[in-house]
């Protein structure tokens, strides 16, 4: 990495033999600094440290952000990620660290992505050179790599979406609230981006990671135990006047969120308009 002032954060519980996104990273190039985030409620803490180094697990105190955020429930569930999301941005003050990626713990895969296919990435540290240069020369609030739903039809063309979720690229001289127990990137990105923020996916990168579910720990319990209902109505809770649910899928339907992009942002008028 040419940028010292950065790291990688990989949000993580409960799966401290089964950090796939760590190996994915030193695979695909990445040499800079990464750090484990993990709450204090995680039963497998001395695990994580054994295994990558006390200096690079990161143990904040889930209840105490809990008692901060707006949940959008009163559950008293905390077993979700938005908590970690946000202790992201007082780890990172601590480490004197400007700017950071949130990662989950579960990839397995980084590639470009373009209409003549997919390629794998062999530079990441590259990668997150050039997406820093372009996040720091904009006022971009955070920005994402895309992933594999994104590009189900083909590689659309587009530059950039206005969505943002997964893979955060931050800085604590940006810093935001994730909102929501569960759904935060939907919930922060729609209610903050309606207020002047914006949040980008950048299309031609993307990152695959292990299907929802489909393995023990990190947030599969609340998935297990709701589904999507909960999941999708946390962001019509959120903001109400550009998010609705609908039917998603071809043989197994399950409710999604939908957007609505036209009631979401604010809206540049031409200058020809005005009086």
């Amino acid at each position: 990495m040419q940028n010292k002032d950065f790291c990688a954060f990989i949000l993580t519980h409960g799966r401290a033999d089964n950090v796939k996104t760590y190996k994915t990273l030193k695979k695909y190039g990445y040499t800079g600094r990464i750090y484990l985030v993990v709450d204090n409620e995680d039963k497998s803490i001395d695990k994580y440290i054994q295994n990558f180094g006390q200096e690079n697990v990161k143990i904040f105190d889930k209840k105490a952000i809990a008692d901060k955020i707006d949940e959008a429930n009163n559950f008293d569930n905390r077993k979700v990620i938005v908590h970690a999301r946000n202790a992201c941005f007082k780890i990172a003050k601590e480490l004197n660290i400007t700017y950071f990626v949130q990662l989950d713990d579960d990839y397995y895969y980084f590639g470009y992505r373009y209409f003549t296919g997919a390629k794998i990435i062999k530079n990441l540290d590259a990668v997150f050179d050039s997406m820093l240069k372009f996040y720091i020369s904009t006022n971009i609030k955070s920005i994402c790599f895309s992933q594999g739903g994104d590009h189900i039809g083909g590689f659309s063309g587009i530059k950039l979406k206005r969505k943002a979720m997964n893979s955060f690229f931050c800085s604590t001289l940006r810093e935001f609230q994730f909102i929501g127990s569960i759904n935060e990137d939907v919930n922060t990105y729609t209610t903050l981006a309606s207020r002047g923020d914006l949040f980008l996916t950048l299309p031609f990168i993307g990152l695959e990671q292990a299907a929802t579910q489909s393995q023990k720990g990190g947030m599969t319990d609340i998935y297990n135990s709701s589904g999507t209902y909960i999941k999708s109505f946390t962001s019509v809770l959120m903001h109400p006047s550009s998010v609705s649910v609908n039917m998603m899928g071809f043989t197994n339907n399950r409710l999604h969120h939908r957007v609505k992009w036209i009631n979401t942002t604010p809206m540049i008028i031409d200058k020809k308009h005005k009086k």
